[in-house]
């Protein structure tokens, strides 16, 4: 019997020292049901090469709109994920 691994798209927004590292602004990623927000940037970080996973080291996501706290979280279908690297200013 063979199985497979249901996908689900998810669509990812870079800013700032993430958006010039991946040399875009947003890609649709698929990654499996129930991958989390770790995997998706372990993922990304395998994708795009050395520079951006140190990049990816420094950033905070949010997940439609909603700040991530914990890396566990599971992406949810079609989810909006937000890659921030740590912003200046006041």
């Amino acid at each position: 019997m063979t199985t497979t691994t249901a996908l689900r798209t998810v669509t990812v927004r870079y800013f700032a020292a993430a958006k010039a590292a991946a040399g875009r602004d947003t890609e649709a990623v698929e990654v499996p049901a129930g991958a989390t927000v770790a995997a998706l940037a372990e993922h990304l970080a395998e994708r795009h090469g050395p520079e951006f996973a140190r990049v990816l080291a420094r950033c905070s996501y949010l997940v439609d709109e909603v700040a991530v706290r914990d890396p566990q979280r599971v992406l949810p279908e079609a989810a909006v994920v937000d890659v921030l690297p740590p912003f200046a200013g006041g």
